[in-house]
Parts: C-alpha cells; sequence; structure tokens
C-alpha cells in the first residue's frame, strides 16, 4: 500500500506526486492517508491527480484512512465522491 507520510502540502506536494505516481504507474491499486497530521489543498489535488493517473490504467484507486481535515478538504472541493475516500476508522466499522 502505497503512503502519502505524515505532511502533504505545497511545501512537498511535487515530490510526493512524483513518487506515488511511479508507484500508481507499477500498479499500486490503495493509498494509505492515515498518517496524514497535515494538509491543505495541495493533498486534494495531489490525490485528483493519483485517480486520473489510475483511471487511465483503467484501475481503481482507493484512499484509505483519510483523516477528518482532509476528508473536509475533498468535500469543500465537490471531489469527496469522485475519489472513493474511505475515512479512518472505517475499517475498524468493517471489523464489527
Amino acid at each position: 500500500m502505497l503512503s502519502l507520510g505524515a505532511s502533504l502540502t505545497n511545501r512537498n506536494a511535487a515530490a510526493v506526486l512524483r513518487d506515488a505516481l511511479a508507484r500508481v504507474a507499477a500498479g499500486e491499486v490503495a493509498v494509505d492517508c492515515a498518517g496524514l497530521g497535515q494538509v491543505d489543498s495541495s493533498a486534494v489535488a495531489v490525490m485528483l491527480a493519483l485517480h486520473r493517473a489510475a483511471q487511465g490504467r483503467a484501475r481503481p484507486l482507493s484512499f484509505q484512512g483519510v483523516p477528518p481535515k482532509l476528508a473536509s478538504l475533498a468535500r469543500l472541493y465537490g471531489v469527496d465522491s469522485l475519489l472513493s475516500l474511505e475515512p479512518a476508522g472505517a475499517s475498524d466499522l468493517h471489523r464489527h
């Protein structure tokens, strides 16, 4: 599973995107967002770019463990349903 790290902001978005795109191109289909403690709108842009890259390869891409702040940003921009976000703690709910 591809991890986006602890921070995804305009300061590191280009580097994170470059590395993540390579992983998606290699066949990665799940993105772990659980560690993201610091995000801004750049994180949503990176997620959209990864979604487009996976879609271009006819592969579904899921974003798992999405923290509330990132989910709120995605909702604000109207792309939360497009990105197939799984909120932090959602996988725990499926086990009960």
